[in-house]
């Protein structure tokens, strides 16, 4: 082992945690749920997790997985095209595809890998990729990946998006790439006016839903459902680790050519094992629990309402959202990292976000409400914000 290369290393992060910007790893020894039992603190709320319909520690979705695991095996131990697809992806893309309203489906073993595979192969030599300024990370890496023209447009700023469709005449692809809800503002893309202007430029549209899907909409099916747009949007990827189950796993869902042509030559689909069947599982049988109760969105939705409106009384000044995502901006990262920390304290576990996750001075805290929560939950959590929050000067 090179131990020079080491100590640099260990001295990048012994500078970080002089700063308060570093990362501290936080272990659960129970499943997620509105509450947990996290080993360093004992049992505590959780509100920085995206399970938002609470469908991580839903019995069915346990049980499928369980049973897909006795079916199938732990895994393939292999790629699919070289030693064949089980029939429970199969299931699950066509229930993705469905669910989506689209004509075929494609899952990844993350949506990150789901990005970065399919960007490159939508837009190639000579198309032009059109980004919003706030794209996921995920987003931002996949259109890097393109060898197409890049050009970045102001967030959700429709007058910049249309100038970059002008600049980009002439290429035979033009990708529009943003993301459905923004995970760090917690805002809807403006996805009727893309529409528009995708059919005025005869342009392309890649959604990253992957905070929307199983949140938004009044089935779940996404941003696009509750803007009035389903069907309407040429590409949607999203993830099955959130929403969905909570495990893991991403899709592509589009037409089939897409999805045809991505099973053939995406790099993260073509050179890495297929989703382990008990993740499978897990997810078919959590878009099926949407499916047969959508009135979990609702619920989701009155618990988000009524968590904002209380922060708003006591003084915070949460961003505006229609998501599931409540941030509220502190400023410098040390900050809100010993704000999250004072929080943790009091039993509550939300995380404080700082660079490079978001710009620097724009450090916030991210709440994120769940279904599974009830009014004693999130009253309790309450208290301790109004606690926290006046120990900290914020309100």
């Amino acid at each position: 082992m090179n131990i020079a290369f080491q100590d640099r290393l260990q001295e990048r992060i012994l500078e970080m945690g002089k700063k308060g910007t570093l990362k501290i790893q936080r272990h659960l020894a129970s499943p997620m749920d509105a509450k947990v039992v996290m080993e360093e603190k004992g049992k505590i709320i959780i509100l920085s997790s995206n399970n938002y319909l609470g469908l991580s520690s839903n019995k069915k979705v346990i049980r499928a997985g369980i049973k897909a695991l006795k079916k199938y095996g732990a895994g393939t131990a292999s790629v699919r095209f070289i030693c064949g697809t089980f029939s429970i992806h199969r299931e699950l893309e066509e229930e993705i595809a469905s669910f989506m309203k689209t004509e075929a489906a494609l899952t990844y073993v993350s949506c990150w890998d789901a990005n970065m595979g399919s960007i490159p192969v939508i837009a190639q030599e000579g198309d032009a990729i059109i980004s919003d300024s706030l794209n996921h990370a995920s987003l931002i890496d996949g259109c890097r990946m393109s060898k197409a023209n890049r050009q970045i447009y102001k967030h959700a700023n429709m007058t910049e998006l249309e100038e970059c469709l002008k600049k980009a005449e002439g290429a035979k692809t033009k990708l529009i790439v943003t993301d459905g809800v923004f995970s760090m503002e917690g805002d809807l893309a403006p996805l009727p006016e893309i529409v528009q202007l995708a059919k005025k430029y005869d342009a392309v549209i890649l959604v990253d839903d992957s905070h929307g899907i199983g949140v938004m909409g009044k089935t779940g099916r996404g941003t696009a459902e509750h803007l009035g747009v389903l069907g309407e949007i040429d590409i949607i990827t999203g993830t099955l680790g959130k929403a969905l189950g909570g495990a893991a796993g991403g899709f592509v869902a589009s037409g089939k050519p897409l999805v045809n042509m991505l099973s053939q030559v995406s790099r993260p689909q073509i050179f890495s094992n297929a989703l382990p069947p008990t993740v499978a599982g897990s997810a078919l049988q959590a878009i099926k629990v949407l499916r047969d109760k959508p009135e979990l969105v609702e619920k989701l939705h009155s618990n988000v309402d009524y968590f904002r409106g209380q922060l708003k009384k006591m003084g915070f000044k949460p961003l505006e959202s229609k998501s599931a995502i409540i941030p509220i901006i502190i400023g410098e990262t040390s900050q809100a990292i010993k704000l999250s920390g004072a929080l943790l304290e009091e039993g509550i576990f939300v995380t404080g976000f700082g660079f490079p996750v978001v710009p620097e001075g724009t450090a916030r805290i991210r709440i994120q409400i769940s279904a599974a929560m009830n009014k004693k939950i999130m009253d309790k959590a309450l208290k301790v914000f109004n606690k926290v929050g006046k120990k900290f000067q914020l309100i």
